[in-house]
């Protein structure tokens, strides 16, 4: 019986799959070990969870997540501020900036009880994991006292103005512009792809404020509120025929001064920063909605009776094993020291590929039948991830990235 058989059999029959032997998979990477105060802080997650989703959140969970993020969304935002009253958002920030400074410990067993609880999906990725460590690591004094009690509140949700329809996966090739007025920054341009857009109150966008330097010199990294005249959101009808997308249009879109993170000209920098905040950290975050969709995809597997065939479950171990590769790529970035680097396109290759073909498998255990199924979610799942090997950068730029920037490989021939 090899590693897959094995897995497979732990998961159909129930058992905990923590007994599974993970040192098979894991390489190098040690063992995380929970002292006793980390079991008394997982009771608390624990109670806390089981307390709260009842009431207006009895009927949350579960709702959320990739292609389903119409879903309940006033009910989720209104759990974002329960979330924020008890201190749960920020868990990794330092406590200087309002969070709870979290050790990696202690974040895994967050994300871990989160998952069990099948708590709704967040509402402020952006804010929490990809805006809040770019201001605590680049912003200034102001910024961190304007924009990240909000966030911890609950209360401001945030969108990423990066893509444009000629800048999508070379950023560097942005031509939105940025012009100094006084006190304020007048923005033009376009971005597309812009996730959530239709519900942030803020933007943070990555715009050209010198048209003379080289590309990645004359671009820096603006703040802008979405809630003004100037600005138009247009949402994107996908596959799936919901919304996450949508192009945004900045048409004489006004923001102070000092909205400006990092250097003038030296948004490149940041960008790519919070770029890598995004495929290291945040992973782990992720994580707790692909868990839940391959528990999906091993429920139905199970009631069509297709665990006993050999290659749909050696699929499924494969799908288990790779979340748990996932996993512990997302502990081995936490916990690097430093500015975080082109290494973090590691994470964004492998959970795209990976989340791929979890949709993939779902189709095919649904069968021809998909288009009529019950299992809307499973449907949805497998149109959504057609496109996560695309979007945030693509498999080929992800793999030129590491090739040049990590293994020191030749550039390609311009």
């Amino acid at each position: 019986m090899g590693i897959s058989d094995q897995v497979v059999g732990f998961v159909v029959a129930g058992l905990p799959l923590r007994k599974v032997a993970l040192s098979r998979c894991a390489g190098n990477v040690r063992p995380m070990r929970f002292t006793q105060e980390d079991d008394v802080f997982r009771a608390e997650v624990r109670d806390w969870l089981e307390a709260n989703l009842t009431g207006p959140f009895a009927d949350a969970r579960g709702i959320g997540g990739s292609g389903r993020e119409h879903e309940d969304h006033e009910v989720r935002l209104a759990w974002e501020r329960r979330l924020g009253e008890a201190g749960w958002i920020g868990l990794a920030w330092p406590k200087e900036v309002g969070g709870r400074g979290a050790s990696l410990v202690r974040q895994v067993i967050f994300a871990e009880e989160y998952a069990r609880a099948d708590a709704p999906a967040r509402v402020n990725h952006m804010g929490e994991h990809l805006l809040g460590p770019t201001l605590i690591a680049f912003g200034t004094d102001a910024q961190k006292e304007r924009f990240l009690p909000p966030i911890l509140r609950g209360e401001e949700l945030w969108c990423q103005g990066y893509s444009e329809p000629d800048a999508g996966s070379d950023l560097a090739n942005v031509q939105t512009t940025a012009v100094r007025d006084g006190d304020t920054w007048i923005i033009n341009g376009q971005k597309v792809w812009t996730s959530l857009a239709q519900w942030a109150d803020w933007c943070f966008v990555v715009a050209r404020t010198d048209r003379e330097a080289p590309r990645h010199r004359g671009l820096s990294y603006l703040l802008c509120p979405m809630r003004q005249e100037g600005v138009e959101i247009r949402p994107i009808v996908q596959i799936t025929g919901t919304s996450e997308f949508n192009e945004v249009f900045f048409d004489g879109a006004r923001t102070a001064a000092a909205n400006i993170v990092g250097e003038l000209n030296g948004g490149w920098r940041v960008a790519l920063a919070t770029l890598a905040f995004e495929r290291g950290v945040s992973t782990l975050a992720q994580q707790i909605g692909f868990e839940r969709e391959l528990d999906s995809v091993l429920t139905v597997a199970r009631e069509r009776g297709l665990t006993d065939d050999p290659i749909v479950r050696a699929r499924l171990a494969d799908a288990w094993i790779g979340l748990r590769l996932l996993r512990y790529n997302a502990l081995r970035t936490m916990s690097d020291e430093g500015e975080p680097g082109p290494e973090a396109s590691i994470s964004k290759l492998a959970w795209a590929t990976w989340h791929r073909a979890l949709g993939r498998l779902a189709a095919d255990v649904l069968g021809p039948s998909i288009e009529l199924s019950e299992h809307e979610s499973l449907r949805s799942l497998f149109l959504f991830t057609t496109a996560d090997t695309i979007y945030g950068g693509s498999n080929q730029i992800q793999r030129n990235l590491l090739g040049e920037r990590v293994l020191g490989l030749p550039k390609e021939p311009v």
